[in-house]
Order: structure tokens, then C-alpha cells, then sequence
């Protein structure tokens, strides 16, 4: 695959969400960052990664870690939307919309997955691997040749707290680098993930629009919406943006209240809605829309760069 070959830019934080960041401690904000998963989870390490001066306020779901934000408990949310060999994250394009939070950033992940046991365990002393149920079918090459018996848990980083809590050296997790420090145990092998490329896209929010100029550097623009029931509506609503040169990065669809009549789509597009092409071009798609809501305009994280740039080579 392309982005094989992709190595990940410097981690930095958005520049509008720096800013932000800075603007909303001088106002007393609470300097917090929620994410879903137990302490360790790659949701915490996305959240050191884009906002390492912020605090990691560990939530028990999605729900919980955008409400956080809703109610003033946390500055930002740091919440998974898409994996490169797991796909979309569920629950979370139904979430988004009754959120009432905004897009503020992105940030992709390289997902290292490492096994993981007790400092007096070693590879012929374990004999089963807990993880969560993704984790383990990305290291399901590793965990044959090991000899190992996958044991599914609820969380990567709660697995690694459970090996801890254990005292059990026949027992291995599959967690992060960080999830390994946290609750003192020893890596056995490093980097067990089948595929290399495992990149997972998470999305900054908050309660705030933190507004992104057009004008300066690589925007992406996320916004929701459902085509009026006539024939062709999908087809004619995204005309717009072939006539008017927007590139778009991501379509999905999904059923709205458990029923098969009404379809939602969530889309990313390349460029800042004030843009004259893309503003054609959602001028365009909301008259054949009976609903459109932005989610956010945002600087482009530095990846989607490199992973052109590999395309080239293919």
C-alpha cells in the first residue's frame, strides 16, 4: 500500500488550537483534554502527542468525553473517527451531530502495538495475549507464531492493567508503549501490528469554533448532511464539487434511527468554506440537501502531505 513507506511528520499541535489552547488557560479554562479508554489507551497517547502541556482526563465512553467538553469539564476532546485497517470507528458519526461541538483539529496516530507482561515473564512463559478485540486481529500473524491464545478485553490499555493486576506470568497484553509504563510492565516484542501502516485519525474538539483563515496553508472542511428524497439528489448535490475542482477526501454513508429510508452522509473536502470554489460548491449541495450542518474547518494535519507525496511512487 502507499502510506507503507510514509514517515510520520514532527508531532505538533494545530496552530489554531495552540493558540486557543494558550488563549482559553489565560481565561481560566480548564487545561484538560477527555478521552475515551483507561490510562494508557492510544487515545491518551494522541492527547501527550498534539497537547502535552494539557491534562489527560481518562472517560469510560465516547458519550462521557464529549459531554465533558459540553459541560465545561474539559477543553478539548481527542476522539478516534477512523483506523487504516479497522475502518470507522463505531457510534462516533452518530454521536458528532448531537454533540453540539466543533472540529478544531486533526491528528493521525501511528498505531505501534506492543506485547506486553509482568518484568519476571519472558515469551516461553506466557501462553495467552489480552487485548482488545481490533488490537488482537491486527496481531494475529504475531500471535500464531507465538503460539498464543488471544483473550478479547474491553480495552488495550485496561488489558495491560489486568496482566499488572493479575501477578500471572503466563499472561501478556497487547498495549501501548505508554500503557507498558503506566502500570510497570516489560515489553517482550515491540511492534507486533501485522501492518505497518495501522494509522488511526482522531479529531480535536470543542465547545467553540476556534475559526481557521482561509488563505493560509491546507484546510479541511468535515460537514454532515442528507439530499432532498427526488431522483438523482446525491448525484446532483455533488456535482458541485467535480464543476468546481474540491477534492473530497472522505464519503460516508449511514442509516439515521435504525431505518432505511433516511441516509445520512459525513464527507471531508479539501479547502476552506470561504474559498470561492468550495463556497460554490456548498452553495450547490445545500439546495439539494433537506439538512446540512458543518463540523468544522481546520488545518490539515501535516500526514495528509506525506502520504501524497508517497502516492508518487506507486
Amino acid at each position: 500500500m502507499a502510506d507503507r513507506n510514509v514517515k510520520s511528520p514532527a508531532v505538533a499541535a494545530p496552530a489554531p488550537v495552540k493558540r486557543a489552547a494558550a488563549a482559553g488557560r489565560r481565561r481560566g479554562a480548564p487545561s484538560r483534554v477527555a478521552y475515551q479508554g483507561e490510562p494508557g489507551a492510544n487515545s491518551h497517547l494522541a492527547c501527550r502527542e498534539v497537547l502535552p502541556d494539557f491534562e489527560a482526563a481518562a472517560c469510560a465512553t465516547f458519550e462521557d468525553a464529549l459531554a465533558a467538553v459540553k459541560g465545561g469539564e474539559a477543553r478539548y476532546a481527542m476522539i478516534p473517527i477512523e483506523n487504516s485497517v479497522a475502518g470507522r470507528v463505531a457510534d462516533i458519526h452518530h454521536l458528532l451531530p448531537n454533540a453540539g461541538l466543533h472540529i478544531v483539529g486533526e491528528h493521525f496516530l501511528r498505531v505501534r502495538h506492543q506485547l506486553m507482561a509482568l518484568p519476571a515473564a519472558t515469551l516461553v512463559t506466557v501462553k495467552k495475549a489480552l487485548s482488545h478485540t481490533q488490537a488482537l486481529g491486527q496481531c494475529r500473524n504475531t500471535l500464531r507464531k507465538l503460539g498464543l491464545i488471544p483473550v478479547p478485553e474491553a480495552d488495550t490499555a485496561g488489558s495491560a492493567r489486568i496482566v499488572a493486576e493479575a501477578n500471572d506470568p503466563t499472561l501478556a497484553a497487547i498495549a501501548s508503549s505508554l500503557a507498558c509504563e503506566i502500570y510497570g510492565l516489560k515489553i517482550l516484542m515491540r511492534d507486533i501490528e501485522d501492518e505497518k501502516h495501522n494509522t488511526t485519525r482522531f479529531v480535536v474538539l470543542s465547545a467553540a469554533p476556534e475559526n481557521t483563515v482561509a488563505g493560509h496553508g491546507a484546510v479541511v472542511t468535515t460537514f454532515l448532511f442528507r439530499v432532498r428524497n427526488v431522483p438523482a439528489a446525491l448525484y446532483k448535490a455533488m456535482g458541485g464539487f467535480a464543476t468546481n475542482g474540491v477534492n473530497m477526501t472522505k464519503l460516508e454513508s449511514y442509516q439515521l434511527n435504525g431505518k432505511f429510508v433516511a441516509t445520512m452522509f459525513f464527507a471531508d473536502v479539501e479547502g476552506h468554506p470561504d474559498d470561492p470554489p468550495l463556497a460554490r460548491a456548498l452553495e450547490e449541495l445545500k439546495f439539494f440537501c433537506s439538512h446540512y450542518d458543518l463540523l468544522g474547518a481546520y488545518k490539515a494535519s501535516p500526514y495528509r502531505a506525506a502520504a501524497r507525496g508517497s502516492e508518487g511512487g506507486c
